[in-house]
């Protein structure tokens, strides 16, 4: 079978990692079906759009069928993650290895806990927050699956992302948007330590590489990552990309508990400001070792295109 009669599947489609995978996969030729629970009109041409709930085995089950590799990019609003994520990560991969296709898990790095020195991947997860502990688990649980040879699974862990479609993350319109718009933005945490930033198109690049490779299931990888910056560093570039300045507030663990008074999801953000308020920088040498040179992009180049992205995001009215 080449490659263009492979079916991959993505769950999450109109999310940030999930749209950039789509559009990457259709970019590159791939038959692809684009799954959420209200799929969007705008997709590349030639992408199947399918609405389906993920958390619902039968539905996920149907969107998988045919599938080569399925890939999950879902989560569940922040407040309900202890409720949903098991039962719907569980869904997925039981859609998954009913179709006989490879799992791509789009994870993140919470399920190792405060960190001192560069993360790879060999350290223990010793999450100390409930979000990084449903992290651990689900990721253990799918890996468990693997070696007892009931699914083929890849699990690929990124930092927090930014980029065109990101408009959700931490970065995204709290930072970007407030930005571009003439507002103050935030920064979670302090300006001055160095942080690990991924860029959408590149997560989606890596995440396309574990589909494809025979070497990749059974194993977790962090995706490559321009060089970390600093928050203030970060600004700068926006800035620049803008041409003019921006104001930005760094946002204090007290400053996130009184506005989690009032958003459910700066509330749920507080336990995982220790990764905003020391240096917290990903070691992807695993994944160059094993699949590269994969070469992210540029953090200069990456802020001009998503400045682009939220300006023209500004300009027209949200779907």
């Amino acid at each position: 079978m080449n490659g263009a009669e492979q079916l991959h599947v993505v769950l999450g489609a109109t999310g940030g990692a999930g749209g950039a995978l789509v559009r990457e996969l259709a970019g590159g030729g791939h038959r692809v079906r684009a799954v959420s629970r209200t799929p969007t009109a705008d997709l590349p041409e030639g992408v199947e759009p399918l609405a389906a709930d993920a958390a619902d085995p039968a539905e996920t089950r149907t969107a998988c069928q045919g599938a080569t590799v399925v890939y999950h990019c879902v989560q569940p609003p922040y407040q309900r993650w202890a409720a949903e994520f098991p039962p719907l990560t569980q869904s997925i991969a039981d859609a998954a290895a009913a179709a006989g296709a490879r799992l791509v898990y789009a994870d993140n790095l919470y399920a190792y806990g405060p960190v001192h020195g560069p993360i790879t991947e060999d350290l223990p997860a010793l999450a100390t927050t409930t979000k990084g502990r449903i992290r651990a688990v689900m990721a253990e649980r799918l890996l468990a699956a693997h070696r007892s040879g009931t699914l083929q699974v890849a699990i690929g862990r990124s930092s927090d992302y930014y980029g065109p479609g990101g408009a959700n993350s931490v970065v995204g319109d709290i930072l970007f948007g407030a930005a571009t718009t003439g507002n103050r933005a935030r920064w979670l945490g302090r300006l001055d330590v160095p942080h690990s930033l991924n860029y959408l198109p590149d997560v989606a690049r890596a995440l396309l590489t574990l589909g494809a490779r025979p070497e990749a299931p059974g194993e977790v990888w962090h995706l490559p990552a321009a060089q970390p910056l600093t928050g203030r560093g970060f600004v700068k570039l926006i800035a620049a990309a803008l041409g003019g300045p921006v104001k930005v507030t760094a946002t204090s663990r007290l400053a996130l508990r009184l506005a989690g008074v009032f958003d459910p999801r700066a509330r749920e953000t507080t336990e995982m400001l220790y990764q905003w308020e020391r240096p917290f920088v990903v070691d992807a040498s695993k994944f160059q070792r094993a699949f590269g040179p994969l070469e992210p992009t540029p953090h200069p180049q990456a802020v001009a295109t998503t400045v682009a992205w939220f300006r023209e995001r500004a300009g027209r009215p949200r779907r």
